[in-house]
């Protein structure tokens, strides 16, 4: 029996065509979701994390400005050849997402209930008993109080919390194998950020789903995830498992990523590392590695060629022609110290 990951991720290109030009989102990506897994996707914003998620349901297609390559393969299907109602299917039913903002994610004019029922009966053959009794149980699974008031209640009768967990209930709703959180808790304060946290990752190990969680925060990326991948200007420049990651980064973006993380027991005085520049726009990519403009190890080599992802002796995948070379240096300056 050949083994099979549940979500292989091959060589992904989104292209879209713009009034200003062809310009590439997604470049070259490829990674494995295994069954039960917490990935992490980080970056700064603009490094493709949501446009990879987005092309895995091809959510672009309705714009008809997106073109596609590589494979994404699942279910032994590459989705990327399947039709519309072929991805209809597989849409909220195999593969589900929660949103960055819930509120223009959800409806306004109808009910969060509606709603809900909606998703079920669009995958599911059951009557809407069924479905309310399912819906209701949802509700209480995600941790909302008076399931049966809630239900005929409008989106913005409800704090930015509830709504949240609302749209965890429409995405587990038809239990996927997959669940693709993007910065799921984006403006959210701290006591209903790790809620939501804790729901995920109960969710996780109940349900053995694949879980790609995309965000901003370091912190919640060693907490939850089992793997990470790091991503920049629409490329994966590191990856590998959490603990590895963070103790011996590789690739010099990364280390400016864990730099920048404040040190609650560090001194107080002390600035916060700050990475210099900015990620440069997609109509104007560098021909070499894309994060020479703004690394302090570039060279001319740098700047003229794009370095190949290339696995360490560490089982770590990076993008850097130097990074040998950096992490002896680094060795040999703590040595002296």
């Amino acid at each position: 029996m050949v083994y099979q990951p549940l979500l292989h991720v091959k060589g992904l290109k989104t292209h879209f065509n713009t009034e200003r030009g062809r310009v590439t989102a997604v470049d070259d990506v490829s990674f494995i979701l295994e069954e039960g897994e917490i990935l992490g996707v980080v970056g700064e914003s603009g490094c493709g994390k949501s446009v990879t998620s987005q092309s895995i349901l091809r959510l672009f297609d309705e714009k008809y400005t997106v073109e596609y390559e590589g494979e994404i393969n699942f279910k032994e299907a590459n989705l990327l050849n399947l039709s519309l109602s072929g991805m209809q299917k597989i849409r909220g039913n195999d593969i589900s997402m929660i949103f960055q903002d819930p509120l223009s994610s959800l409806n306004p004019v109808y009910t969060i209930g509606y709603q809900i029922v909606e998703s079920i009966m669009l995958h599911q053959k059951i009557s809407k008993k069924e479905a309310y009794d399912k819906v209701i149980e949802l509700l209480k699974l995600t941790g909302i109080p008076a399931p049966e008031k809630r239900f005929n209640e409008y989106p913005h009768e409800l704090s930015g919390g509830m709504r949240q967990r609302v749209m965890i209930a429409i995405a587990l709703a038809c239990q996927p194998k997959i669940l693709i959180a993007d910065e799921p808790t984006t403006a959210l304060d701290v006591t209903i950020q790790a809620q939501i946290l804790d729901l995920i990752t109960e969710l996780n190990e109940e349900l053995k789903m694949g879980v790609i969680f995309i965000t901003h925060d370091l912190g919640v990326v060693a907490e939850i995830c089992t793997r990470v991948i790091v991503m920049y200007l629409g490329q994966i420049v590191e990856e590998g498992d959490v603990e590895t990651i963070f103790s011996t980064p590789l690739h010099p973006y990364t280390k400016g990523l864990m730099k920048s993380i404040p040190q609650l027991d560090g001194d107080r005085s002390q600035k916060l590392h700050v990475i210099k520049g900015s990620v440069p726009s997609l109509y104007s990519i560098p021909k070499g590695c894309r994060f020479a403009s703004r690394c302090s190890y570039a060279d001319n080599l740098c700047h003229a060629k794009m370095p190949e992802l290339t696995r360490s002796s560490n089982k770590q995948t990076v993008r850097c022609w130097h990074y040998e070379d950096i992490a002896r240096k680094e060795r040999s300056s703590y040595v002296n110290v």
